[in-house]
């Protein structure tokens, strides 16, 4: 991070001051921008800060205690920095966002100001308005164990273990037609079952659209090939010829667990959790409940 905090003090104190804004966004896929209010560009940290992006903030407003710290950020959108299809796609969300006071003249003399992320951000009439969240935003997520039949954990996380990168889990394929954005016939990607890839992944990894992905609807296997349905279409420009890979789905359930996936010993959910019906069972006349498994 650097930065000589001290020496922008004393120049603040100075009374005569020559400061402005920079702003560093990391995309999620490693891409890394840089922009200030200046008017000349400014590099420090490995990073040149672009001038004459069009990129402003409102006032950041910070607290003590486990306050939110929000703010605003409102920019112009163009080819040299952020394009709206880049938006549309989706590429900037959850973006890490770092801001900094900076003094132009010296700018070894600046502090970060404010660190966080890109929450929701509009767009139109060649604009753009993104909504900075702090560090302390994560505060607002609901945390604990969940108890339910279904197992909670994503497929390959931390919980649940697996490795979904191992042969006959992931496939590769080429798309030889699309409709709609969302509904694919796909060459290769060989798997044992109609549905393997159902409840998987679709990440692009060539063309236009690399880097993004979609959750799977629906898998059919054909001849040479598969059928796949998204749940929601890849914005940002499948063509006939990208590949993708396919990653297997899983339905949450014990069965599917073990059977598909032989990782029993890491499932995260409840499947002997009693329903509504027997907590809601009362005594019978005819049927007597005695106590017994209700299985």
């Amino acid at each position: 991070m650097g930065g000589n905090a001290q020496g922008l003090q004393e120049h603040l104190q100075s009374g005569v001051t020559t400061t402005c804004r920079c702003w560093a966004i990391t995309r999620t896929d490693g891409q890394v921008y840089g922009f200030t209010d200046h008017d000349m560009e400014l590099r420090f940290d490995g990073l040149t800060f672009k001038a004459s992006s069009g990129l402003t903030a409102a006032a950041i407003e910070q607290a003590t205690g486990l306050s939110i710290d929000n703010s605003e950020a409102m920019g112009a959108l163009s080819d040299a920095a952020i394009r709206e299809e880049d938006i549309e796609a989706g590429r900037f969300d959850g973006a890490q966002v770092r801001a900094w006071l900076v003094n132009w003249a010296d700018p070894e003399q600046r502090t970060l100001q404010f660190r966080g992320s890109i929450g929701e951000m509009r767009r139109g009439g060649g604009a753009f308005h993104a909504e900075l969240r702090g560090l302390t935003d994560l505060l607002n997520r609901p945390l604990g164990r969940i108890y339910q039949k279904p197992c909670t954990a994503v497929l390959g996380d931390g919980a649940c273990r697996f490795n979904a990168a191992a042969p006959g889990f992931q496939a590769e394929a080429e798309i030889v037609s699309l409709s709609a954005g969302s509904v694919l016939q796909l060459k290769g990607a060989d798997a044992p079952d109609m549905a393997w890839f159902e409840r998987g992944r679709l990440d692009v990894i060539s063309g236009t659209a690399s880097g993004l992905w979609a959750s799977v609807k629906q898998d059919k296997r054909v001849s040479g090939g598969r059928n796949v349905t998204l749940w929601t279409g890849i914005s940002g420009g499948l063509t006939v010829g990208d590949r993708v890979r396919l990653t297997a789905g899983c339905d949450k359930r014990m069965e599917t667990c073990r059977r598909k996936f032989n990782n029993l010993i890491n499932f995260q959910g409840f499947p002997d959790l009693p329903g509504e019906d027997w907590v809601m069972a009362v005594p019978k006349k005819d049927k007597p409940n005695k106590g017994g498994s209700r299985r």
